[in-house]
Parts: C-alpha cells; sequence; structure tokens
C-alpha cells in the first residue's frame, strides 16, 4: 500500500488509540501520559486515559497511583511515566545550582522527611515556615511547595501518593545506573518517539529540545541524529515524515467512532502534525484572554472516524452534562451514523464523570 497523509494519519490513530485494556497496560503502551490541574470537565490525563482503559472513571489514576509502577515527573512535560523509564532520567544535573543556604534547607527538609518515612507540604511548612517566593507567572507561591518540587525533579523525593491532590513525598534512593550516557539517553529518544510518533521531521528537533532541558546531564547525547538512527523515513507530499524502524504504517482500519480527545492527548498534541492531517489549527486557549477565545476556555477536538472535525467545550452542571459543539465546516457532518456515535460518547463521558 502506497504511503499518503491518510496513511499515516490512521496509523497514527491505531497506534494510540488502542483497544481498551487495564489502567497498568494502557500505561506502559502509551509511555508516557501528560498531567494538567485543571478540570474541564476533569484532569487531562484522566480523559487521555478514559479512551484506553476499560471502564476508567475520572481521578482513577490518582486513586490507584500507589499500586502502579509508575512515576510522576518531568519528561518532556509534567506527567506520568513507567518507573523503569524514570529511572533513567536520574539523578539530574541542576540547571542552576543552589545556593548556600537553599542548599542547607534542602537538606534539613531532607533529613525531616526522612525521619517520617513520608511528608506532605503543610508538614513541612509547619516544621519550617519558609514564607512565600515569586513564582515562574510572577505570583506568589509558598516556598515550601517549591523547594519540595525543586527536590522532587533533582530526585531527592519522589511523589508517592497525593492527598485531595496535593503532591505527598518521600525519600528516593538514587538508582546506580550501570548503563551509559548513550544507552540512557537513546531509551529516552526511543519512548518519545514511542508516544508520539510518526511524526512530521520538523518535530522531531522541537521534541528532542524538551526533552534536553529537562535532562541537561544527558543534552550531548539527545540529538535528532541519534533519535533518527532508530527511525524508519518516507516524504510524503513534500513532508519527511518518522517513524519506529519495527512498525508497519499501512494497513490500518478507521474506526467508525466519535471521541473527545484530551488537549494534551498523544493524537493531537503535536500541532504542526494536527494542521498536516486535518488542516486547520488548533489551540488550548485556558489561558488566552476571553475575548481572545476562539474555541473555547478547554476545548476538546472531535473526532470522528480518522478526521478531527472540531471541537467540545464539557461541563458539569446541576449533575448534568452540559456540552457546546463547534464543527470546522460550521455544521455536524450529515451521515446517519454521526449522530448515534457522538450520543455513545457523551454517554460514556457521563459514566466516566459519574453524572446522570
Amino acid at each position: 500500500m502506497p504511503i499518503t497523509t491518510r496513511v499515516l494519519r490512521a496509523f497514527a490513530i491505531a497506534r494510540s488509540l488502542f483497544a481498551k485494556t487495564t489502567l497498568a497496560d494502557a500505561l506502559e503502551r502509551l509511555g508516557f501520559v501528560q498531567a494538567d490541574p485543571i478540570r474541564a470537565p476533569a484532569r487531562a490525563q484522566d480523559l487521555t486515559l478514559r479512551h484506553r482503559v476499560v471502564d476508567y472513571r475520572s481521578g482513577e489514576l490518582e486513586r490507584r497511583y500507589v499500586e502502579l509502577a509508575i512515576e510522576e515527573d518531568t519528561f518532556i512535560n509534567y506527567g506520568f511515566l513507567p518507573r523503569r523509564h524514570a529511572r533513567l532520567m536520574l539523578p539530574r544535573a541542576p540547571r542552576r545550582p543552589w545556593d548556600r543556604p537553599t542548599t542547607r534547607r534542602a537538606a534539613l527538609v531532607l533529613a525531616f522527611v526522612r525521619e517520617r518515612s513520608e511528608a506532605h507540604p503543610r508538614d513541612v511548612d509547619a516544621r519550617f515556615d519558609h514564607g512565600s517566593v515569586t513564582n515562574y507567572w510572577g505570583g506568589s507561591s509558598n516556598a515550601t511547595t517549591q523547594l519540595l518540587e525543586q527536590m522532587h525533579h533533582r530526585g531527592l523525593l519522589r511523589v508517592v501518593r497525593r492527598d485531595a491532590g496535593i503532591r505527598v513525598y518521600a525519600p528516593r534512593a538514587l538508582p546506580k545506573s550501570s548503563s551509559s550516557k548513550r544507552a540512557r539517553a537513546a531509551a529516552l529518544l526511543a519512548l518519545v518517539i514511542h508516544t508520539y510518533a510518526p511524526l512530521p521531521l520538523t518535530s522531531l528537533g522541537p521534541l528532542v529540545s524538551r526533552l534536553r532541558h529537562a535532562l541537561p546531564q544527558l543534552g550531548a547525547e539527545l540529538t535528532v541524529a541519534h533519535a533518527c538512527q532508530q527511525l524508519a523515513c518516507a516524504r510524503v507530499d513534500g513532508v519527511d515524515w518518522l517513524w519506529p524502524l519495527a512498525e508497519d504504517p499501512t494497513g490500518h482500519e478507521v474506526v467508525e467512532r466519535v471521541r473527545l480527545l484530551a488537549p494534551f492527548d498523544p493524537v493531537v498534541w503535536d500541532r504542526r502534525r494536527f494542521e498536516l492531517f486535518w488542516g486547520w489549527a488548533y489551540r488550548f486557549e485556558a489561558y488566552t484572554p476571553v475575548s481572545q477565545r476562539k474555541l473555547g476556555y478547554y476545548a476538546l477536538p472531535l473526532l470522528w472516524r480518522d478526521e478531527v472535525i472540531g471541537w467540545a467545550n464539557v461541563a458539569v452542571a446541576n449533575e448534568a452534562l452540559v456540552v457546546d459543539l463547534g464543527y470546522v465546516a460550521g455544521h455536524p457532518p450529515r451521515e446517519r451514523a454521526f449522530k448515534p456515535a457522538l450520543a455513545a460518547e457523551l454517554m460514556s463521558m457521563r459514566a466516566f464523570l459519574g453524572v446522570s
């Protein structure tokens, strides 16, 4: 079968939206699930997993985190990944060394957490009262929370669970890896490619840059050239496309189904690929001023068969689902099959959210 853009599109959907399975297996098969704290109508990680896990319910990942062999950590973004992959990223070399007072505070906090086995930020704050600092967005952040996040990022702490959405930390013994930097970098490059393939070549560089930013200690080994050693390539309609060597992009069936995807779902995450596949620009507008929004606060891309034909803003009001749909064409598809497929997806969303 000749490789066309539509063939690659079906390949991208089929390899990521696999048949529903267990939560542990879905996390392993995805490789990485991006997290986001906004609930509109649920967190991004839950919206991603609902399409891939049997009978998945909102918040299930947080409730079952302790029993799963996964870690919360920064990969190309913050999210969840199998523990065996997370270990390859540690120990991290800090981009900015701590000054002496911060180093002292971190040592005291680490000793406190070790003494207790695990600690909630409020316990650390009650013991040390670090005050407030200016955060990335220019606002005020609790200094204890920021220090704990930095210690987590460096590998001194790990997230053992969440308490009402707040990270609870425990000390982490840094792994002693026998593999070389190149081997670890190759495995992490393979993971990012596995999660987001097939990729246009123009997307590979930014992905590798994100990984290099998160893992400065592996920077010299995290290159596009090293990534391309693991990839097959084809030029389609003037665009160079890449995917794992062992995979065949042809022969994937299109499923007659509607899916409302998370803004960070692997199927739609790469905005360059999105426009090449579907011919319009999807934008995440939660942080866009209201007057400038075109799609809505938390628009979910609407996938019908192998086409993203629009978006939906979904909310829960008075224990009922409220859905505002928009279509690129200005109207829903004319086919009879679309309406019952949309109804089935909204029924699935209600079950996922636990609403009538």
